[in-house]
């Protein structure tokens, strides 16, 4: 008896799926304990709403984490460093315990604590992307969806604590677990595969190098150009300074310019050494070398469109609709984190069996028709009724319902295949990074769609906008043969580093 509970505990931890649930957990957990615990504190002490606001700026740690993740790339040994930033964010929950009262220091504390979550996702990715193999991605992807989302709920049961302990004993709630995560499960997930690193150079060695590239020089700037874009699309800070981004742009083109004068000469042609093998750009600049990736990244960015163009109008619609914030949180949110969880599970044993392409155009499909029952639902409503319980009205609560739930889980679909094509395509002995790089192209396209949807929704109406949504998914439709060809390049690739 106890030898058969004994194999079953470890065949349990030796489950690829199971760890897989238990990473994302551990990574879901404190974005939840970012966006549901900190601002309720907060505003309970009365703290002011611009202040509380403003932490939304510390959370620029989870859009820049491709920065430093070469770093967690170069060192490896993920289990350790998710056990180092646990244990340092447990550190950080005992510090908001033991000084509660709001303060400058509150600002370093959660802006140490994003960069240790940041830093944790790149760890979780990079270790689960070498620990799966292509046929697993896309149920773990599916489970990956749910038991983040689960780990962000369980902030929500933390904050429910501080109503019965205090907050003191809250913070004290999420170290524990924190430190539970981290000190005492993650250690026993399976030591990480033997993957060889990439031959390359010094970061100084690198920057010298690429000096003398004008290509390679000049892709860089962009990149550092974009990413200077991205932080002041959150701090707005190059409103103090007319003409900021004309000065920047000038800057990257002069040395730029600077960098191609420098590279014609012979010396410096015979010196150089190929770009793509530093530590820092290196794996930016062998990502952008390889075929067809310039039509993939494309697809990265519009592949969601439809879906992410319609998102942000979600609420506002069901507002302008007549329903209550009460129903809206059943409904909207809640049942339909349920059936999101249902759908990325689906999708991703879907995604197995059928494989990654046909799962992507397939479930794409699934993903773009959902949006024609919020066009539906746009059509037949009439906006600004208040919902009376009436048989018109409750007729109108099936309309909306139905769609809810079609969005909700289809959107779990075309995730769960989506994300097993991150997975799929990156390269294993720099995982961690190219995971961070291309996931942030996904994020950056998410952003704009939602900030251009206020405007088509305000202008077009409702059920135009819905509509006009639905046609904005097939587009990624004319790039398949492309994902197809990196496909079968990315699987070529890891069976020749095999061998």
């Amino acid at each position: 008896m106890h030898e058969r509970k004994a194999a079953g505990r470890s065949g349990l931890l030796r489950s690829k799926m199971f760890w897989v649930g238990i990473l994302y957990f551990a990574e879901g957990l404190p974005l939840g304990i970012f966006y549901d615990v900190f601002p309720v504190h907060f505003r309970q002490q009365g703290v002011e709403l611009w202040k509380i606001g403003f932490m939304s700026l510390l959370g620029l740690a989870w859009t820049l984490k491709f920065l430093w993740a070469p770093a967690i790339d170069h060192y490896r040994h993920h289990r350790r460093w998710m056990f180092g930033v646990d244990l340092l964010m447990a550190a950080v929950m005992v510090v908001f315990a033991v000084h509660g009262e709001f303060g400058p220091w509150v600002w370093f504390a959660i802006g140490l604590f994003t960069l240790l979550s940041a830093t944790n996702d790149i760890a979780i990715d990079g270790y689960t992307i070498e620990m799966l193999n292509k046929r697993e991605m896309g149920l773990a992807n599916g489970l990956r969806i749910g038991f983040y989302r689960v780990g962000m709920l369980a902030a929500g049961f933390i904050l429910i604590l501080s109503d019965f302990i205090g907050w003191s004993g809250t913070y004290l709630s999420a170290a524990g677990l924190l430190i539970l995560l981290g000190g005492i499960i993650l250690l026993r997930a399976p030591r990480e595969m033997p993957i060889p690193r990439r031959d390359g150079m010094g970061l100084a060695a690198e920057l010298r190098n690429l000096a003398n590239h004008p290509a390679a020089f000049g892709t860089v700037i962009m990149f550092l150009l974009g990413t200077l874009w991205l932080i002041d699309r959150v701090t707005h800070w190059s409103r103090e300074v007319d003409g900021f981004w004309w000065y920047a742009l000038g800057t990257g083109a002069l040395l730029t310019s600077i960098s191609a004068i420098r590279g014609r000469g012979s010396a410096a042609e015979e010196s150089a050494a190929a770009p793509g093998r530093g530590p820092m750009f290196g794996t930016l600049l062998e990502m952008l070398q390889r075929p067809y990736i310039l039509p993939v990244i494309l697809f990265i960015l519009i592949f969601k469109l439809g879906d992410a163009a319609m998102g942000f109008m979600i609420k506002p619609f069901w507002v302008d609709a007549g329903f209550s914030a009460s129903q809206i949180g059943l409904v909207s949110v809640n049942l339909g984190l349920v059936l999101s969880i249902a759908g990325g599970i689906a999708g991703g044993w879907i995604t197995d069996r059928i494989g990654i392409f046909n799962g992507l155009w397939v479930l794409g499909l699934f993903q773009a028709v959902s949006n024609l029952g919020y066009a539906w639902a746009a059509w037949t409503l009439p906006l600004g009724e208040v919902n009376s319980g009436g048989e018109l009205a409750l007729a109108h609560q099936a309309i909306m319902y139905t769609a809810s739930g079609l969005e909700s889980f289809t959107g779990g679909l075309g995730t769960a295949a989506f994300l097993a094509f991150l997975m799929a395509i990156v390269d294993k002995r720099a995982s961690a990074t190219e995971y961070a790089l291309l996931s942030s192209i996904f994020a950056l396209s998410r952003s704009v769609a939602g900030w251009a949807g206020g405007f088509g929704a305000e202008s077009m109406g409702y059920a135009p906008y819905f509509l006009l949504t639905f046609f904005l998914s097939f587009p990624a439709y004319l790039l398949l043969p492309w994902v197809a060809r990196m496909l079968s390049y990315a699987e070529s690739r890891k069976e020749w580093h095999q061998e």
